[in-house]
């Protein structure tokens, strides 16, 4: 019997742990979230001159300079170098924090938690709400020059201004639905060709032959996973780089 796709999904609770009416337990979610982040502060320690890292850089060292240019770079594509350098730790944090836990999704019998939209919409939110702290500080009530477009004709401005404001506010919905819908979409593709190979293995016959197949497409989808889950944490802080660029320099 096939089981149902959407199954990999469902949040199950490891270490229950309530107090009254709050409910803290760890699920498998959670202890993703927890494990990411230890990776990450492992691994950002295990590189440091103090903890063990080389000036020749060994296999940890290079894959952590070469996130550490990727964010560079965004950085200073987007918001400039100079003015951008003040947020390069949140901004390496966030790209590497996503993209370990985009990739843990890959490994099996494990959880993919930025297939939840609650995940995915609490990290927007957080960019979303520094965003605006970031807006203030720099031009204070100049802010709301940030939906008045320049140059536009005096009869249009009740219109853009307001399509400015939609589009400003459903930022973090869009940020966060790009990323939840992505990683969720692929793992369910995989689900049910996995189950549809499955299908054709017991039934024998020719199919046992056609289900090879299908293991290929699969192997084939496994490793675009392995791109999408690399190039939707990219995506995440390149977008928020833009947000940045957007709160310091108003358009």
């Amino acid at each position: 019997m096939i089981n149902n796709p959407l199954e990999q999904f469902q949040i199950i609770p490891i270490f229950s742990l309530k107090l009254g009416s709050l409910d803290f337990s760890i699920t498998n979610s959670s202890l993703v979230l927890i494990l990411a982040l230890f990776i990450l502060l492992f691994l950002t320690q295990l590189i440091s001159l103090e903890k063990g890292g080389t000036l020749v850089p060994n296999r940890y060292q290079y894959i952590l300079e070469q996130i550490y240019l990727v964010t560079l770079g965004m950085i200073s594509d987007q918001v400039g170098k100079k003015k951008g350098e003040q947020f390069f730790p949140f901004i390496f944090s966030i790209f590497t924090f996503l993209l370990i836990v985009n990739l843990l999704g890959m490994v099996p019998y494990s959880f993919t938690a930025t297939s939840h939209i609650i995940v995915t919409l609490t990290l927007a939110l957080g960019v979303f709400i520094g965003v605006n702290i970031i807006m203030f500080r720099e031009h204070g009530i100049k802010s709301f020059g940030f939906f008045l477009p320049a140059g536009a004709p005096f009869g249009l401005l009740p219109l853009l201004i307001a399509i400015e404001i939609v589009s400003f506010i459903i930022r973090p919905l869009t940020l966060s639905v790009r990323l939840f819908a992505n990683m969720m979409s692929g793992h369910i593709l995989l689900k049910v060709l996995l189950g549809f190979s499955w299908t054709m293995l017991m039934a024998g016959g020719g199919l046992f032959f056609l289900h090879f197949a299908v293991l290929g497409v699969v192997y084939l989808l496994i490793g675009l996973e392995f791109g999408v889950a690399m190039v939707q944490a990219y995506v995440f802080t390149l977008l928020t780089c833009i947000y940045i660029n957007d709160a310091i320099n108003l358009h």
